[in-house]
């Protein structure tokens, strides 16, 4: 069974088609990417995926069940977790609090037990930093967990907001550019942390990017997207070599 079945989703804004019949299934273990020139629709590929909006047409399967349509917070409980191109970080909270919040669908206490400091809650809140501190760690972030990410480096902010999908244990992790804003040194730091997080944690790994270094070196499959559609799809050899790949990335005049 596939871990990700996405059947012919279509996504209409009014009277544009900003996704057309979309389809990939992604298999448990996969490094998959997903390009396109920019506006070709496929951060919203990701925003269907993860529950910020509702397909008008298709079905997303996870896991052999259907998501469509159901919240993100929903999504995140089913084990999809995600980053996204302009980071979302809670810069006036500490490293280790931004992990720590990303695991609040798997608490295991109410309100009550917040105010009166129930054994079940603290027994909780020990477990939900152990496990922060656990991921921090395997990232090597441990040193930065009780700074503020507004002053931390731009590729250590890319850093922690990778950490807390992780936290929440994902089955599959989406990456919305991850390389964006990073200068050539950083995207080679970057290219070893996704490929050491692929293998360590035995994620399936679905990333948006535009760096093809990254994408060449790190995924099997590759799917490419122009005007919502897809134009191709197959490994790294064949996308290179794709008339309509060099066409939508360089123009007419190219090939």
């Amino acid at each position: 069974m596939a871990l990700l079945d996405v059947k012919e989703m279509t996504q209409y804004f009014g009277g544009l088609c900003a996704v057309s019949e979309f389809s990939v299934s992604l298999e448990p273990g996969q490094m998959v990417a997903l390009i396109g020139p920019n506006g070709a629709g496929k951060t919203t590929v990701f925003n269907l995926i993860s529950g910020f909006y509702k397909p008008t047409r298709g079905d997303i399967l996870f896991k052999g069940e259907s998501i469509k349509g159901l919240k993100p917070h929903q999504v995140t409980g089913r084990g999809i977790a995600r980053t996204f191109q302009n980071i979302r970080l809670w810069f006036e909270m500490t490293v280790l609090d931004n992990i720590r919040i990303a695991q609040h669908h798997a608490l295991g206490y109410g309100l009550w037990d917040c105010f009166l400091r129930t054994p079940r809650y603290m027994q909780s809140e020990r477990a939900i930093e152990d496990h922060a501190m656990d991921v921090l760690t395997r990232l090597g972030l441990r040193e930065v967990a009780h700074e503020y990410p507004k002053n931390l480096p731009y590729g250590v902010q890319r850093m922690v907001e990778i950490a807390r999908a992780l936290s929440i244990r994902p089955a599959l992790l989406m990456l919305d550019e991850p390389a964006a804003g990073l200068n050539s040194s950083d995207v080679e730091g970057l290219i070893k942390l996704i490929g050491d997080i692929h293998k360590d944690f035995g994620l399936t790994v679905w990333m948006i990017e535009h760096q093809m270094d990254v994408v060449m070196t790190l995924c099997s499959w590759i799917k490419v997207i122009d005007f919502g559609a897809t134009i191709a799809e197959g490994g790294p050899a064949a996308i290179q070599n794709s008339p309509e790949v060099i066409k939508a990335y360089l123009g007419d005049d190219t090939i």
